[in-house]
């Protein structure tokens, strides 16, 4: 079972980006990152902070804030063996642990989408998920359909 008290006492020190000096960037390039190429990372973000400029005419970080915080879980299920059984037990999310989720969440929803280049996906899915619409959002929304639905086994905790 995971132990949510080392997560509380465990704090990264996560740096922030070169361009915006926001930590939740960094958060997100570091997830966008394959095979070590955090420059990749980089400039596939920037373009896409880029296109929402041009798109919305808004500041691309509060879109970015925005998104996150839409998407972001406020409880989902663990599964918890008693017994013999297996239950879907609802649990709280702490803040970090919320956001790593709708990070997760958003870049598997910008994998799925179909278009020419990372960039322009994760662009589309941010601005969606800003709009409270997309696959990310929805995730969220199953996952706390989820959770409302076990309610009844809360008290396995």
């Amino acid at each position: 079972m995971f132990d949510r008290s080392n997560v509380v006492n465990r704090k990264v020190n996560i740096e922030s980006d070169p361009i915006y000096r926001n930590r939740l960037v960094n958060m997100l390039v570091d997830r966008i990152l394959r095979d070590g190429k955090k420059s990749l990372a980089y400039h596939i973000f920037y373009r896409a902070m880029k296109r929402i400029k041009q798109k919305t005419n808004i500041n691309p970080l509060s879109v970015l804030r925005q998104a996150i915080r839409r998407v972001t879980p406020d409880i989902v299920t663990e599964s918890k063996r008693v017994g013999g059984s297996t239950y879907r037990v609802p649990v709280e999310v702490l803040p970090t642990e919320g956001k790593a989720l709708a990070i997760r969440w958003l870049l598997l929803a910008c994998r799925k989408r179909s278009g020419r280049s990372m960039a322009l996906r994760s662009s589309d899915e941010l601005m969606d998920a800003a709009r409270n619409q997309g696959s990310a959002v929805r995730k969220k929304e199953e996952t706390h359909k989820m959770a409302e639905a076990n309610k009844a086994f809360a008290h396995l905790r």
